[in-house]
């Protein structure tokens, strides 16, 4: 048996395409809805992702405006830029692309931000509105996630979900997510002993530890669904995940890949927040 791989790409794709025509028929009615991403310094990876994340908001219509700031921004001046963001009525979404300089404590700057135009999802506000099961601005890459297998029509009540890795980012997101879904979930991490016991017994297993390779075939059961969020450069420059794909690929039902995997699905889901900000501001 081969599993059937989930491209997040060709679904991110369809999905951009439904939200390009809302776009439309907001601005019919003299809406554009508007995202605001900060940058400070000059971090390679997080370049390259605020440009993903341009080019996506051009291509459905989003406005998208880039703030570039240098590594010796102070907290206090990147507090008062947000201050401001958050007092101008013509922007729906603010994000602040982490990480941050040392100097800056990152919590300080997500609390600041206002819960309404969040739509990275990481406030606390946001995610308390989450863990008890109400709508809200979901964090993308979790909410990402739970849309691929809704896309697949993947059964999520009653399973067993493990996840590998328990960032605020996506380990403890998506498990919350998942539970809301009324599904069973099993968390493991650095000090969890004999990882492999929890994660041959997974019915949807999800490993988003920054470690390639670090889950092979060997250590799921026949038939799991498979979710890769690591990315990985390897020696060669090649892109790979935290699962061993082709070991894998004989076990698993379904998988996501690395690359055209998890990664496209988390700036459709900032562009999806950021028209439903938008739409909320309006009263629509």
């Amino acid at each position: 048996m081969s599993a059937e791989v989930i491209y997040g790409k060709e679904l991110a794709a369809d999905l951009r395409e439904n939200m390009k025509k809302e776009v439309f028929e907001l601005s019919k009615k003299g809406i554009t809805p508007s995202l605001t991403v900060v940058l400070i310094g000059h971090d390679p990876a997080s370049e390259s992702y605020v440009k993903g994340k341009q080019k996506a908001s051009e291509e459905v219509g989003v406005d998208s405006n880039l703030i570039k700031l240098p590594d010796t921004t102070t907290e206090q001046e990147l507090l008062e830029l947000i201050t401001d963001l958050n007092e101008d009525g013509k922007i729906h979404g603010i994000l602040v692309q982490l990480p941050l300089p040392n100097h800056i404590n990152e919590q300080a700057v997500i609390e600041a931000i206002d819960p309404k135009k969040d739509v990275d999802g990481f406030h606390p506000v946001n995610i308390g509105r989450m863990m008890t099961g109400k709508d809200t601005f979901y964090p993308c890459t979790p909410y990402g996630i739970v849309t691929m297998l809704r896309s697949k029509n993947i059964t999520i009540e009653g399973k067993h979900v493990v996840i590998v890795g328990r960032s605020n980012i996506v380990g403890k997101p998506v498990g919350q997510l998942l539970l809301n879904e009324n599904a069973t979930v099993t968390y493991c991490h650095s000090k969890t002993k004999n990882i492999k016991q929890f994660t041959q017994a997974a019915d949807i297993l999800i490993v988003a530890v920054g470690r390639a390779h670090f889950i092979t075939g060997d250590d799921m059961k026949e038939g799991a669904v498979v979710v890769d969020v690591g990315v990985n450069r390897l020696d060669n420059g090649k892109l790979t995940g935290d699962v061993d794909f082709e070991s894998a690929l004989e076990k698993a039902s379904y998988i996501t890949p690395v690359p055209r995997g998890v990664g496209p699905m988390t700036i459709t889901m900032l562009l999806h927040n950021t028209i439903k900000s938008a739409k909320q501001f309006n009263n629509l």
